[in-house]
């Protein structure tokens, strides 16, 4: 998907460099009239080289720019010299990308962490110059080995963001303005549905200067996991966060029902979600009164027996440090199970 200047699925098309060709170059000096071969072997091609950066959070700049070409290897020259190797080209990319075969759609490695490197396109190994052939009864060969041609493919980058917890919810929950305010995040807000067309991520401060990640995935709708609306490409964001946090507005007709749907989409799309760390926040609470909320919690304590539930607001900054609070305790039980 695309919007903006996030990009987070795009084909691209790489080449890695062929080998340089082995030298038959036979030693001439001055006084030595038979020198015999000093051909030296040709240069690997460049590679491809997928590289991780922390600093990244979108494939946008391989959006104007989908092909790329490593150098080619130089060849052998005299006196057993090597020829340099073709120049690898790296591709760096934010830490969650998958790289995928775009006919099978098969993952051929995922990129987790900075700095990690894989070679997607080898470069051609270079050809063995004529020093290498010479022998007892073949003192003079004057032939060498041509470099071997590199490789050439397509492939698809796919980002899943890592988060360590995901915003969860319908259009208009209020996830877009939670993340606003617990976060130094500055996402589109809107009260109107699908104002978030993006994934945003955020990091929240926490006390003593300790933090965690958070993400505002676009809203789901029914149906999202059959791939209707942008579902498909909203709830792959969702599998690589540790913790689901579900926002449901207190104004909505049923709250459990509507937490019941988007469990469910969840489910649909990838039942191993049903397994992450839950929680249920009601965002919009400051329209609650004490005593409707009173109501409320009698009907929602019978309802929500696997997963907690507490009352949020972000307008009214209402109930926001302890919302941190669950979250952080989530995150560390998450951390020791580990």
């Amino acid at each position: 998907m695309t919007e903006g200047n996030f990009t987070d699925y795009v084909k691209i098309n790489v080449a890695s460099g062929k080998g340089g060709q082995g030298s038959s170059h036979l030693r001439r000096e001055k006084y030595v009239a038979k020198g015999g071969p000093d051909g030296g072997d040709g240069g690997r091609g460049g590679h491809v080289i997928i590289k991780g950066n922390e600093t990244l959070w979108t494939l946008y700049h391989f959006k104007f720019k989908k092909h790329f070409k490593a150098g080619h290897g130089e060849n052998g020259g005299k006196q057993t010299s090597t020829g340099a190797d073709g120049q690898d080209v790296y591709l760096e990319v934010p830490l969650g990308t998958q790289v995928k075969d775009p006919q099978t759609n098969d993952i051929l490695f995922e990129i987790t962490e900075h700095d990690q490197e894989k070679i997607i396109a080898k470069g051609g190994k270079g050809g063995l110059g004529n020093f290498h052939f010479k022998s007892s009864t073949n003192q003079t060969p004057r032939y060498s080995q041509p470099g071997l041609p590199g490789e050439e493919l397509e492939v698809l980058l796919e980002l899943k963001l890592l988060a360590d917890v995901g915003l969860v919810g319908f259009p208009n929950a209020g996830k877009s303005t939670l993340l606003s305010v617990i976060t130094s995040a500055k996402p589109k807000i809107g009260d109107y549905e699908f104002t978030t067309l993006k994934p945003n991520l955020g990091i929240v401060q926490y006390r003593d200067y300790r933090t965690f990640v958070m993400a505002d995935i676009p809203g789901i709708i029914e149906g999202a996991s059959q791939g209707k609306g942008l579902g498909h490409y909203f709830l792959r964001h969702i599998e690589r966060n540790s913790t689901l946090l579900f926002l449901v507005p207190a104004d909505a007709k049923d709250i459990y029902q509507e937490y019941s749907i988007l469990l469910n989409e969840l489910q649909k799309y990838n039942p191993e979600l049903l397994d992450k760390d839950r929680l249920v926040a009601i965002s919009k609470s400051d329209m609650l009164d004490d005593e409707l909320k009173a109501e409320l919690r009698q009907q929602l304590d019978a309802q929500f027996k696997d997963v907690k539930y507490l009352f949020i607001s972000s307008v009214a900054q209402q109930g926001i440090q302890e919302l941190k609070d669950e979250l952080w305790e989530i995150l560390n039980k998450a951390g020791e199970k580990i």
